[in-house]
Formats: structure tokens, C-alpha cells, sequence
């Protein structure tokens, strides 16, 4: 006759008490547990699963949407704060940008600055003390952001920045503003969409108290020490947009270079009516969440007991 248990096993469950029908018992109820615990941890394994993919396919979206939100604040504020500067202000911070203009366009082009020359830079053109000199708009690709002095990392995660050692947008010729943006950022969208734009195009720079109307003419892609592009032209206006290329990789810099344009309502937008453009992180989620739900389902009822009982019956 074969054992089942050993013989240190049976002396503990003599001293104890232990019938073999409470053994047997307590071997059912514990069989029955790793059962219904092998049963569960696929559920929760997938449920897991199934809650970081959908995360991740809507954290572009959602952050995005919060950034966003902070950015309309800021350019909100920044508007708030130029309804209280005199008309004898906004003249001066006109005339002291033109005159920042005038000496540049006297210098070779150079975007490294001295302590000095960068601390007068950043006094021109600050009317709030927060830094942003205006905000851009391009409806086109639903672009509304401030743009800030400099291009530290700082004011790229959240902006639009102005390249040191470029002139102001003030309006008049013999000058040429760049301002760069981000392109792939996860929380924020900035310029990702800045691809789509095309020769014709246009976009709108508010700063203080007035606004400027540019057509983009020219679109190149150059290595980041190709800068001749950026140059200031004599009796032209120009202002470039700038960000990394190709997508995810950025090892080439994308130059959006606009020449200005009379200010209308009809320049704020010109997109033909077949040419709607959708950002793919805009689209992921739409395309991303169903896909998950379906398989979340899918895999509920393959592993439902009502699934498994109607499949055994088949089965005899």
C-alpha cells in the first residue's frame, strides 16, 4: 500500500488531531484557491496591461491639452498687462527695439552673446518682466504660443524662444527674427506640425500693441552650423521659423523663412477647403483606444465562465 503522507507528516496530524477527513478538506479548500487565484491573475495581468497602453496612447493628448491651457494663460496675462502701459511707453519700447535692430544689422551675424550684450537683450521688448515678447499664431496648424527671449531649454519645454543676436519683429525692413520651437515633444506640441506648412502660408506675430502679417516664401532644410539663411537682408523683413528635422532623429535643423505682408483678416489663414491637416498625436488615441477596448473584450469573454461552459458542451 503506497503512503500519501510521510511519517513525520502523520505524527504531526495524530498530535494535532487531524482526521484524514479534515485533511482532506483542508487539501480541497486549498486547491480550490490556487484554482481560483490561477484563474484571476490573467485577469489582472491583462487588466494591468490594458491600463498602461491606454495611458500611454492618451498622455500626448491630455498633456498636451494641459500645456496648452498654461500657454493661453500666459499669452492671457500677457495681454492683461499691456492694457496698463501708456501710449508714450509702448513708443519707447518701440524705439529702443528699432534701435537694437539698426546695430545688428551693422554686425556680422553672431547668436553667441557677451554677459552684457545678453543682459541688454533681455531688457528690450519686456514690458510685462515675464519674458515674452509676443505670441505667434498659426492657424493653419493650431498653433497659439508666447514666445520668450533666448532659446534655453527652459523656454522651449513651454514656448516658442527668440534666437539671441536676431533682430526683434518690429515691423520695418532690414530685419530678420528667428524663433524656434520644439518638434516631438510628449507634453507639448509646439512646432510638431511646423512640416506642414507650405510656401503661401501664413501666420500672425502679436507683439505689444500691434500685429504683423507674414507669407512663408522660402522652406529649407540645412545642418544646424548652416546658418547663412538666417542673415539679415537689406530692405527686407523676414522672419524664420525654426525646428529639428527629420522627426525623432533631429539631426537637421527646418527653416519656415516668411516675408511680411499686409495685415488682414483674409491673411490669417489661407488653406484650401480639401486641405484639413490632423497632428498624429491628435489622431493616436482615436485609433489606439478602440483597439485596446476590443481586445480588453475580446479577451473577457474568451475567458468568462459562460465561454468555457458553452465550449465544453460542444466539445461532448
Amino acid at each position: 500500500m503506497k503512503l500519501t503522507v510521510s511519517a513525520k507528516e502523520a505524527c504531526l496530524n495524530f498530535c494535532l488531531g487531524r482526521t484524514g477527513e479534515q485533511l482532506l478538506w483542508g487539501y480541497r479548500i486549498k486547491k480550490m484557491k490556487n484554482k481560483k487565484l490561477k484563474k484571476i491573475i490573467p485577469n489582472i495581468i491583462f487588466s494591468i496591461i490594458f491600463l498602461v497602453g491606454i495611458s500611454i496612447f492618451l498622455y500626448p493628448s491630455v498633456s498636451n491639452y494641459v500645456n496648452s491651457k498654461h500657454q493661453s494663460k500666459a499669452i492671457s496675462n500677457y495681454e492683461e498687462a499691456l492694457a496698463a502701459i501708456s501710449e508714450e511707453d509702448y513708443s519707447m519700447i518701440w524705439q529702443e527695439a528699432n534701435a537694437y535692430n539698426e546695430e545688428l544689422a551693422e554686425k556680422p551675424l553672431n547668436f553667441t552673446l557677451t554677459n552684457e550684450e545678453l543682459q541688454r537683450y533681455n531688457s528690450i521688448m519686456d514690458p510685462t518682466g515675464t519674458g515674452i515678447i509676443g505670441y505667434i499664431e498659426i492657424e493653419n496648424i493650431g498653433v497659439n504660443l508666447p514666445i520668450y527671449h533666448g532659446t534655453e531649454e527652459t523656454v522651449l519645454q513651454v514656448g516658442i524662444g527668440h534666437l539671441e543676436g536676431t533682430s526683434f519683429p518690429t515691423g520695418r525692413k532690414g530685419t530678420h527674427a528667428v524663433l524656434s520651437g520644439h518638434r516631438g515633444l510628449p507634453s507639448s506640441k509646439l512646432f510638431s506640425d511646423l512640416d506642414q506648412m507650405i510656401v503661401g502660408d501664413t501666420f500672425l506675430l502679436h507683439v505689444l500693441d500691434q500685429t504683423f502679417a507674414y507669407q512663408i516664401d522660402q522652406i529649407n532644410i540645412v545642418l544646424p552650423e548652416e546658418t547663412n539663411d538666417l542673415a539679415i537682408v537689406d530692405n527686407e523683413e523676414y522672419v524664420t521659423l525654426v525646428t529639428c528635422t527629420p522627426y525623432g532623429v533631429n539631426t537637421h535643423r527646418l527653416l519656415v523663412r516668411a516675408k511680411r505682408v499686409d495685415y488682414s483678416e483674409e491673411t490669417k489663414l489661407i488653406v484650401p477647403a480639401d486641405a484639413s491637416r490632423y497632428s498624429a498625436l491628435a489622431v493616436a488615441p482615436f485609433i489606439g483606444a478602440p483597439m485596446l477596448l476590443f481586445a480588453f473584450i475580446l479577451y473577457l469573454v474568451l475567458t468568462s465562465k459562460w465561454f468555457r461552459n458553452r465550449k465544453s458542451k460542444k466539445s461532448l
